[in-house]
């Protein structure tokens, strides 16, 4: 029964949280992750442990596999050397840094290395919850970092365990292969998948069975990473990316439809329950601490969260001084970011799913039967630090962007303007031919060329810094009156089925078309 208590409490939680979160202008994982810790309380959901295996096959390929499809390609290209160094040199220096601080607190050096492993990658899902706010470009740059990091995380892991653990010993060029194969094998276990799911949706005409190829990708990337011992990680993320480009050229807009109001959905669950759930773990982990141990773990969580941010400061701010001593091209100065997006990028370090899915992992015991030394304080800290960095960094973020003033960006809504009106133009003058092509009667591609007119102008008219007023308005009014008229559509198909003139089945497929033109309308983003 518990499994069913625990989903109606946290769908409870989250539709708390989210709701409060909006009215008192409060990050939510924030209040998620509170939430989490006081619900530990409840003598019921102590019992609560969350598998690190439900983190890697669960949670894992499916938030970054859509991050991965809603991430900007184009944008990963023109930053790639800077995505780089953040996503594999800024990781293995945090975990250096952590693991000497760790060892210089009383950690061996084995656990200390698997707690720097751990908290060194930042979270893709947490900061595309957190840095909304911010840029395209700097959500490009955050996101693009924290889809690769974890790869590189998971390689420095697995030494550190195999280590302590007593199953292997540290070489160079043992670790050398390790990174080679994790990023070569996991990229190419991902673009396989990808052009394996591709093949098979370009042959299913039904949106349903489309969809559970397209739900099928991220999981099957991971798997075949994970058989060949490469980065179930990296495979999701190629496979998503992949998918990114080729899915808008696959026929089926019900497909796609479907996939979006799906993806979009789930992940949402599955974000919002991993807050809570991130709290219930850490309230379990000082259970199983003894009072002198919990103080020293407390105050290993404030130092090891002190050294990341300053890490990642020093780190952003002296590679970019370092590229601009070696690389004088021009295209490089114009790439170039002011000091104040540097430390907006700083503050957006947050810590989530695969630092506690990595401290989770940590086996129970040595290869000589002996326990795995400090694995409570290496979870009890994990968690902390992930609770410390999403509080404290959350609440800091909002103040730390009106305090560095970054330029609006308006190059989404002026590309969409672009894309919609040439994309209208080219239509509209291919009109006569298509109609001509299909025999299509004379008054229909006059009604079609009229409504594209239409819609041309309003599209100009929304672009332009001196807006048309007068066909704005007629736009508005428009969408007002057909959304009027939809409600009243609505009405009217719900009262025929109250009065038994029509079937539950035929209101469903009525209603289907009515709200999906109601989204046209209104321009609702089922993506958000």
């Amino acid at each position: 029964m518990l499994g069913l208590e625990l989903v109606v409490v946290l769908c409870a939680t989250v539709l708390v949280c989210q709701v409060a979160g909006d009215r008192l202008r409060i990050a939510p994982p924030v209040l998620l992750l509170a939430a989490g810790a006081l619900l530990g309380f409840v003598p019921a959901l102590r019992e609560v442990r969350l598998p690190p295996e439900a983190m890697l096959l669960l949670f894992l390929p499916a938030l970054l596999y859509w991050e991965s499809l809603t991430t900007s390609l184009r944008g990963i290209r023109q930053d790639l050397r800077g995505i780089m160094l953040m996503s594999t040199a800024l990781v293995i220096l945090t975990a250096w840094a952590v693991a000497a601080v760790a060892h210089a607190l009383g950690l061996p050096w084995g656990p200390a290395w698997v707690l720097g492993a751990a908290v060194a990658p930042t979270d893709a899902t947490t900061v595309g919850v957190l840095a909304r706010m911010l840029p395209r470009r700097s959500i490009t740059l955050l996101r693009a970092e924290s889809l690769i990091n974890d790869g590189t995380a998971l390689v420095v892991y697995g030494p550190a365990v195999g280590i302590t653990v007593g199953e292997e010993h540290f070489s160079v060029p043992h670790v050398g292969w390790l990174f080679l194969l994790a990023y070569a094998g996991g990229a190419a276990a991902g673009a396989v998948t990808a052009w394996l799911g591709i093949q098979l949706r370009r042959r299913l005409d039904d949106p349903l069975l489309g969809n559970v190829v397209t739900i099928g990708i991220p999981f099957t990337a991971f798997l075949v990473a994970e058989q060949i011992e490469a980065s179930g990680v990296l495979a999701v993320v190629v496979a998503g990316l992949v998918m990114s480009q080729v899915g808008p050229r696959l026929p089926g807009a019900a497909t796609r439809r479907q996939a979006q109001a799906f993806w979009s959905l789930s992940t949402f669950l599955l974000n919002a329950s991993l807050f809570v759930l991130v709290g219930l773990e850490a309230q379990s982990a000082v259970r199983d601490l003894t009072s002198d141990d919990l103080t020293h773990a407390l105050v290993t969580v404030g130092v090891v969260s002190v050294v990341l941010v300053v890490v990642r400061f020093a780190f952003q701010f002296g590679a970019v001084y370092l590229i601009r001593l070696l690389d004088r091209r021009p295209q490089q100065r114009l790439r170039r970011m002011s000091h104040r997006a540097r430390v907006v990028g700083g503050v957006t370090g947050f810590r989530g799913a695969v630092s506690l899915a990595v401290a989770l992992s940590v086996p129970e015991a040595l290869d000589s039967g002996a326990p795995f030394p400090d694995r409570d304080v290496i979870v009890f800290v994990t968690s902390g630090v992930i609770m410390l960095t999403l509080v404290v960094q959350g609440l800091l973020l909002p103040r730390v962007v009106r305090w560095a003033r970054l330029p609006h960006d308006t190059s989404a809504e002026e590309e969409r303007s672009l894309a919609e009106t040439t994309a209208a133009e080219e239509a509209l003058k291919a009109l006569p031919d298509v109609a001509a092509d299909l025999g299509i009667a004379p008054e229909v591609a006059e009604w079609s060329r009229r409504e594209y007119e239409t819609h041309l102008r309003v599209v100009r008219a929304a672009g332009d810094d001196t807006d048309d007023d007068v066909v704005l308005r007629h736009k508005e009014d428009y969408t007002a009156l057909r959304l009027a008229l939809l409600t009243r559509k609505r009405a009217t198909v719900v009262r025929l089925r109250d009065e038994h003139h029509i079937d539950d089945t035929v209101l469903r497929q009525v209603q289907a078309y009515l709200d999906i033109e109601e989204v046209r309308l209104s321009g609702a983003d089922l993506s958000d």
